[in-house]
């Protein structure tokens, strides 16, 4: 089994073509559409990247596998698929993102809250194959409610549950996150031998230092800044949710999620044949019609 890493500058996103090389079986794990949120404009340079490596290596793509509808970058799970014919999959939990999302953008009853817009919809636990390649399926719910890492040969990746050990975990206060969910599921990744390689979903370079990718267990377990193998629940969960409480929001929030529930789709065309992203107003803190912002309700003595 090889493995090709792709990062993307732009979001701090790690894409992976992971392969054969003697049947040139090959998936690609969370690839990246461009987006400049100024000009509302789509773009695939990031993309091309993986599709020439693909090309180049006279490789078969199986399948786009999500880690989880992603709040940081869009997905361009629908490229490959049209130039691949590769099945587009992701964890079964996608439907309670879809539902929790489907209010939020007021999608309508007619955006199906089933799936039905991935090929592939992964149980834990379950193993499929791509050609000569196994796939273990790892349900690692906390960043997002269906948020799955992939085992492959001796190798996971575990897209935001777990970052390198000098970055610590996912955050979990999106919609339907759960830092108890994330300890629990890291719990499960710990599980695995301390030499199984283990591939993050992004690398933010704290302290400026190179790019990096990969650790493994027995590191993360030693030395994960937030939660090694020491860490008791309750330790996390208070840091976890004492971090998530003054993060911003991701920049690509609503347009990376309006996308990624759709299985990667671009919204349909208006009658005037353009295409619109709806974002929610005033989400996070409610405001009047002149801006004003609503002081939330004073909570209740004792």
């Amino acid at each position: 089994m090889q493995i090709e890493t792709f990062y993307d500058t732009r979001t701090s996103t790690l894409t992976y073509v992971v392969f054969d090389e003697a049947t040139r079986d090959a998936v690609v794990i969370d690839p990246v559409l461009d987006y400049d949120p100024l000009a509302a404009q789509t773009g695939v340079d990031s993309v091309r990247q993986v599709e020439t490596f693909v090309r180049e290596k006279g490789l078969q793509l199986h399948y786009v596998l999500e880690t989880h509808a992603h709040a940081d970058h869009l997905s361009s799970s629908q490229y490959l698929k049209r130039r691949f014919g590769a099945q587009v999959a992701i964890g079964e939990r996608i439907t309670v993102v879809q539902e929790t999302f489907r209010e939020i953008f007021d999608l309508g009853a007619s955006f199906p809250v089933d799936g039905s817009q991935f090929d592939r919809l992964l149980r834990d636990g379950e193993t499929f194959t791509a050609g000569s390649l196994a796939i273990g399926v790892i349900a690692t719910p906390g960043h997002t409610p269906a948020c799955v890492s992939f085992r492959i040969g001796d190798a996971v990746f575990t897209g935001d549950a777990i970052f390198l050990e000098d970055a610590g975990t996912g955050r979990c206060d999106f919609p339907r996150g759960s830092a108890t969910d994330l300890y629990r599921s890291v719990q499960k990744l710990y599980a695995l031998p301390d030499e199984t390689r283990v591939f993050v979903g992004h690398d933010y370079q704290p302290g400026g230092r190179e790019v990096r990718w990969e650790t493994t267990i027995g590191t993360e377990k030693a030395m994960n800044i937030q939660l090694t193998a020491e860490t008791t629940q309750e330790q996390f969960v208070s840091f976890r949710s004492q971090r998530d409480a003054v993060l911003a929001p991701p920049k690509l929030l609503f347009p990376s999620v309006q996308v990624n529930v759709d299985a990667g789709r671009l919204p349909a065309r208006h009658a005037n044949g353009q295409r619109y992203l709806a974002i929610p107003l005033n989400l996070f803190g409610p405001a009047e019609e002149d801006g004003t912002p609503i002081p939330a309700p004073a909570k209740a003595a004792g």
